[in-house]
């Protein structure tokens, strides 16, 4: 299923399936142009095979990362003004229009990153918002994608005042060289070099906004990793350590937040009467004790001007006690946790790789989203068609609902006592039949492959519980094909039975019917 509509693909060499992966690389906005003429071609079907869209959807990511890397490839060795010079084309533009405009590299990352959430958007609206948050790695893209928007909108409003600021400069002001020139307070802000800006400039949130929306961009490349064998079982141990880290940080935080009270209360009293100010504020306090557990925080920490021996013996305890508590027990018991972790996976390697495998796997079988942002922005004829379909399916659900309205009015209107018995002894037989019929529905593609998978899973762990002492492959491999033909059998029976119950439905629909004419 993998491998579908790629015949041969499957058994070819690493070198083989790279070329692929290379020219589907290369040609990827060829292909998107020629799935968006003919999406029901052989070239259409190739594409929406699951591993053509899983190497399409890495490709247009790993670009995304390569546009944000040469987003920054100009200040690789150094910016060319420094942050107290003002740089302007020409004497009478003003400084914040030349920084606040975007490059191309940035408007092709707007182009990804619009291009993301119509994808995540698609999503929600397929799975729905319960199910779409289950799934961390969702959280992951929300964060990462509403970083982003609120980085851009920072930075478009203040280019935006930046512009206005230039409107005024260019209808009042008739000097050339704006130097020469005394302008409102409001004006000559956008005047002022990076030294001189406010700390809730727009601009500044913006970039500080961006750099944490890279950060988490690139962590998004470990959630491709699992389809690796080398690199699957590192990203789960990853994963794991991150979950006992979150598990840790609940003492951390209580520890940490005692003491930091605690010797805030000691010293905040003393302000400009250490040879250091830590402690004597809360931010202080907080910086103080956060990087002692790193080693980067000294003693004179808690040593006064004044000779107050028995506070200072206090800080000394109390400080003594946190470096023990932290640096010793809880950081420590922390590596064990991480410890017991990865040999937890390392001993069920192969099967934690390959269940995690089979999942990111399950994530592109699903029908639509074959195209991978951007080119996933410009609607495709079958979009259209499906489009004028659902409203077209709309207006005849619609057109029905009303005529069986009025046809229940009317019955009720003409029929007697008598016959509205019947009719609720037949209403509750076809709502019987008809929850008959839902319980027998064909289960969906996603239930039958899970289904598969947790037999397996369970069945090789039933396998290897019973016979932990033999250690004869060929044993194990007639259980499980007896095993899996069983399983079939019991699906396929199931299945039997439902197509009955339909039939039994069927029949008794027409047998009602008859009997309401003839009565």
């Amino acid at each position: 299923m993998w491998y579908e509509n790629l015949s041969g693909l499957r058994q070819q060499s690493i070198a083989v399936k790279f070329l692929a992966v290379f020219g589907v690389s290369v040609g990827l906005p060829f292909l998107a142009i020629a799935y968006w003429i003919a999406p029901c071609s052989k070239l259409g079907q190739i594409l929406r095979s699951p591993f053509m869209k899983f190497v399409a959807h890495a490709v247009s990511f790993t670009i995304f990362l390569g546009l944000l890397v040469v987003n920054a490839s100009d200040r690789f060795e150094g910016v060319k003004n420094l942050p107290n010079e003002t740089i302007t084309d020409h004497p009478k533009q003003i400084f914040r229009v030349k920084t606040t405009q975007f490059s191309w590299t940035e408007l092709l990352i707007m182009k990804w990153v619009l291009g993301m959430i119509w994808s995540e958007c698609k999503e929600i609206w397929e799975e729905g918002p319960r199910e779409y948050v289950m799934h961390l790695w969702n959280l992951l893209d929300f964060g990462m994608l509403s970083i982003f928007v609120a980085s851009f909108t920072a930075r478009f409003m203040a280019f935006l005042k930046a512009t206005e600021a230039q409107q005024y400069v260019d209808q009042y002001v008739q000097d050339d060289d704006l130097s020469n020139v005394t302008l409102p307070p409001e004006i000559a802000y956008f005047t002022y070099a990076r030294n001189k800006w406010l700390p809730s400039d727009p601009q500044i949130i913006s970039e500080g906004l961006y750099a944490i929306a890279v950060v988490l961009s690139f962590s998004r490349i470990a959630y491709i990793l699992p389809a690796n064998e080398s690199f699957g079982p590192l990203q789960i141990s990853l994963g794991r350590t991150v979950k006992d880290i979150f598990k840790f940080m609940v003492i951390f935080i209580m520890v940490f937040v005692a003491f930091m009270i605690g010797m805030f209360n000691l010293y905040s009293y003393y302000l400009g009467a250490k040879y250091n100010p830590a402690f004597t504020t809360v931010e202080e306090s907080f910086k103080t004790l956060f990087w002692s557990i790193f080693g980067l925080s000294e003693v004179i920490s808690v040593v006064l001007k004044y000779d107050h021996k028995f506070i200072e013996n206090i800080g000394y305890v109390l400080y003594g006690v946190y470096n023990v508590t932290m640096v010793v027990v809880l950081l420590n018991m922390l590596i064990a946790m991480i410890n017991n972790s990865y040999q937890e996976i390392e001993e069920d390697a192969d099967v934690e790789w390959k269940f995690a495998r089979a999942k990111l796997w399950l994530s592109y079988f699903d029908e639509g989203r074959t195209l991978p942002a951007p080119f996933n922005l410009v609607p495709s004829p079958k979009s259209f068609y499906y489009l004028i379909m659902r409203i077209k399916m709309c207006l005849i659900k619609l057109c029905k609902s009303k005529a069986k309205n009025c046809e229940n009015d009317l019955e009720m209107g003409m029929l007697n006592s008598k016959l509205r018995k019947v009719r609720f002894q037949s209403s509750a037989r076809n709502s019987e039949n008809f929850t008959v019929k839902k319980a027998y529905n064909k289960p969906t593609r996603y239930q039958k492959i899970m289904k598969r998978l947790i037999k397996r899973y369970v069945l090789k762990a039933q396998v290897d519980r019973e016979n932990d002492e033999v250690n004869e492959g060929e044993l194990k491999e007639i259980k499980q094909d007896i095993s899996s033909l069983r399983y079939e059998l019991l699906e396929e029976k199931s299945e039997a039975t439902g197509e009955l119950a339909r039939l039994i439905q069927q029949l008794s629909d027409k047998f009602g019917k008859n009997l309401n004419k003839d009565i």
